[in-house]
């Protein structure tokens, strides 16, 4: 992986690596609203009748959750074949194994935003005693947890704070009202977090708390040193894959999301204008002819 400067606002080779003959490329890609796409994120502009037919996948409590479009799943499992595909994102492995992308089951996933790095479906024990160690620089979870529930105290009340959960020991964040939320809670937080270790953003409707040496980079250039991967390639749409796509040789972000509010850009990202599960679709198709 390439390391670039920052942007601004606004062991050996596996079996798939490039060593046996297998792609010397690598695709990390955040999952939620970059490939798949909620039904409230799906963001179609189009008459019903002229709307893209879609492949649900993930389910949760026996509903349809995650969609793509099926051209999208045609793209990504050509794709797959052809590079080291690596799903990348915060959800926890629960939430994770929930998924069942088209194509080849890929060998590496990252979860809890880096903190686990799963080969053939198991958390890789030596990646996740690394990361262990790396966090001891930072305050501990539990203080975090602390300090967000005691600023945040009365907002169940007032109704901006709808749930609060910890994700594999990790991290923390708060699923919020985003019309009722005070507007200098995230800025005061990250403000008393930053000194601390931890890291602080607003995806969504939720207000996550991140330890700064949990990042998906990181796990990223874990998977090329193991597979031999000499190119990277990386897609993300919230501030939380912002050193996702600072590490890759070439990057996309869609139209939406918090990178896209905030006008973030580097010079090897392609800032794309579609919106919704279009961008998805885009981003495979803008990979697909990055690969040749």
């Amino acid at each position: 992986m390439t390391t670039h400067p920052a942007a601004s606002p606004a062991a050996s080779p596996s079996a798939s690596g490039s060593a046996s003959g297998a792609p010397s490329s690598l695709f990390a890609s955040d999952l939620d609203r970059t490939l798949i796409y909620s039904a409230a994120a799906l963001g179609l502009t189009v008459p019903d009748a002229a709307a893209p037919r879609l492949l649900c996948v993930e389910v949760y409590e026996s509903k349809p959750l995650s969609y793509l479009t099926e051209t999208a799943a045609e793209l990504l499992a050509t794709l797959a074949a052809r590079t080291v595909f690596v799903p990348t994102t915060t959800r926890t492995r629960e939430q994770y194994g929930r998924i069942h992308l088209p194509g080849p089951t890929p060998r590496y996933a990252v979860c809890a935003n880096g903190g686990h790095l799963l080969v053939d479906g198991e958390s890789d024990p030596d990646w996740h005693a690394r990361v262990r160690e790396r966090l001891t620089e930072c305050a501990p979870l539990d203080e975090v947890r602390a300090h967000m529930l005691r600023t945040a105290s009365g907002a169940e009340e007032s109704g901006w704070v709808l749930k609060e959960r910890v994700a594999e020991d990790l991290f923390a964040y708060l699923v919020v009202d985003r019309a009722r939320l005070p507007d200098t809670y995230v800025k005061e937080l990250g403000d008393w977090a930053a000194p601390r270790g931890w890291t602080v953003s607003l995806q969504g409707r939720k207000i996550y708390a991140v330890p700064r040496p949990l990042t998906k980079s990181a796990a990223i250039a874990e998977v090329a040193r193991r597979t031999g991967a000499t190119r990277t390639y990386a897609a993300g749409d919230s501030l939380l894959d912002a050193d996702l796509l600072l590490a890759a040789d070439e990057g996309w972000r869609p139209g939406h999301g918090e990178l896209a509010d905030e006008g973030w850009h580097a010079p090897h990202i392609t800032a794309l204008p579609e919106r919704g599960v279009a961008a998805g679709e885009r981003i495979l198709r803008e990979v697909g002819a990055a690969v040749g």
